[in-house]
């Protein structure tokens, strides 16, 4: 497994489990389709359950918990088997507990400040968060310049249409979204639907490359 998070696929489906019987058979198409990396948001009773199963049941994917709010979650989700950890912001005490989990974590930014107080703290890998709404492809570009050493997963309003242009960003390492999970294939068990959507999401890394842009 590569060091960060970022560099496991170019896009981390961002999954909404409603029913945990549902989170296996979901975790290995998108496994089977090529994006390892899969976040579980806690938006759910069944949260929890899924990452468990998931972590006991498929190894090749490298499951995580996202809208982690509290350090009491980041115990509860390291426990069930998260292996990463994404927050939609962040605060000093759940910083703290995130660092202490000894699993990698991406704290959510949408300002230049935040992104500053987290780099000053030793963190260089963040969520920008909601992306879309928060500045988009040119916000993270202004960033790049007087902040290189900040990297991000822009996450929010992002799909197969403008995902590309997040990834040619020299700051941005991944994408997160859920086109590739439509909740209309999950209720119905369309696994097939779903490892066809994760296989055209992890080949627009490549899609990238060839227009002469960067990963990185």
């Amino acid at each position: 497994m590569p060091t960060s998070v970022l560099d496991l696929a170019p896009v981390v489906p961002v999954v909404v489990i409603e029913d945990a019987a549902a989170a296996v058979p979901l975790a290995r198409a998108l496994v089977d389709g090529g994006l390892p990396a899969i976040e579980v948001t806690l938006r759910t009773p069944a949260a929890l359950d899924a990452i468990r199963a998931v972590a006991g049941a498929v190894p090749e994917a490298v499951i995580g918990a996202g809208t982690v709010l509290t350090p009491a979650q980041v115990t509860e989700c390291v426990a069930a088997g998260a292996r990463f950890l994404v927050s939609p912001g962040w605060t000093d005490g759940l910083l703290a507990a995130m660092t202490a989990s000894g699993v990698p974590y991406l704290p959510g930014v949408s300002t230049a400040s935040e992104v500053v107080a987290l780099l000053e703290r030793g963190v260089r890998e963040m969520k920008f968060f909601p992306a879309q709404a928060a500045g988009g492809t040119a916000y993270l570009r202004s960033l790049a310049g007087p902040l290189p050493q900040a990297r991000f997963c822009p996450t929010g309003g992002i799909g197969p249409d403008n995902a590309p242009e997040y990834l040619a960003l020299p700051n941005v390492g991944c994408v997160g979204g859920t086109w590739m999970v439509p909740a209309d294939a999950v209720a119905a068990g369309d696994w097939a639907r779903v490892r066809e959507l994760a296989r055209a999401a992890a080949g627009l890394r490549n899609g990238v490359r060839d227009a002469g842009g960067t990963c990185r």
